[in-house]
């Protein structure tokens, strides 16, 4: 089940391959593939010519042209809707920020270097804790403004070991 935010209206929807509920309500409809992200939809004795414009998988965005018109599309599922209950919705944000050791370790190697441009989930850097090296990737995109650590230092949860523009 997830959330998903149209304009001013949200809406409950539940998909299983068997049903669509929408606010609790079984959806019918009738769906043919025309292309590549384009569909015809039949529901409710309604034709809709439906198209996925873009997808933004990080942020839960989606872009759909319906008949036409253009609409935007926010998505949230049950950890988001927890998360914003616990008035922690700065979690949802995707945004690249200093990047602190999760837990005390050595610094066996550092993928990055100053200046050097980051895509979400690219290698910064390899930390080796309790005899296990853990490959630490990039949340996000960014520029890597100071690399704060060197090969062999040891570090401690929490340091900062690269910041980021």
């Amino acid at each position: 089940m997830f959330k998903a935010s149209v304009r001013n209206n949200s809406y409950q929807i539940s998909v299983d391959k068997e049903e669509i509920l929408i606010d609790g309500k079984e959806i019918e409809l009738d769906l043919a593939k025309l292309g590549q992200h384009k569909y015809h939809i039949i529901s409710n004795h309604k034709s809709y010519s439906v198209e996925l414009v873009s997808l933004d998988r990080a942020k839960k965005l989606v872009s759909v042209k319906v008949n036409n018109i253009v609409y935007k599309v926010a998505l949230k599922d049950k950890m988001d809707e927890l998360l914003v209950k616990l008035g922690m919705e700065a979690m949802l944000e995707a945004k690249t920020e200093d990047l602190k050791a999760p837990m005390p370790g050595l610094i066996l190697e550092i993928a990055v270097e100053k200046g050097q441009a980051v895509a979400k989930g690219d290698k910064l850097l390899i930390l080796e804790a309790m005899k296990m090296e853990n490959v630490i990737k990039a949340g996000g995109e960014g520029i890597v403004a100071d690399v704060k650590v060197n090969v062999s230092d040891s570090v401690e949860n929490g340091q900062i070991l690269i910041t980021f523009e």
